[in-house]
């Protein structure tokens, strides 16, 4: 009984183990964003500790960058809402 669910079940998992691929693909290029992001604001705050930007220029790229850094974070917050763990199982109860 097991083995005639298991093979009728298969193609559901598979399809199940490719969602959850991609969303770690997805999850991996958010962070690998936002590592780059966070790498240019360091360059930014030495080229204005160093006087090779003024501030007013320091201003408008920080804000620049830390727009795409909310977005990011906002979007990674959206997806988390959906009630699932970091392994893709249902917390919610019910």
């Amino acid at each position: 009984m097991f083995l005639v669910d298991d093979l009728l079940l298969a193609p559901v998992h598979g399809i199940f183990w490719i969602f959850r691929e991609i969303r770690n693909a997805a999850q991996q290029e958010c962070d690998g964003e936002s590592e780059s992001i966070t790498a240019e604001l360091t360059a930014l705050y030495m080229m204005l500790e160093t006087g090779k930007i003024t501030e007013g220029e320091f201003d408008a790229c920080e804000r620049v960058l830390l727009d795409r850094l909310d977005a990011i974070e906002g979007s990674a917050a959206a997806a988390g809402v959906n009630g699932e763990d970091q392994d893709g199982v249902s917390t919610r109860s019910g």
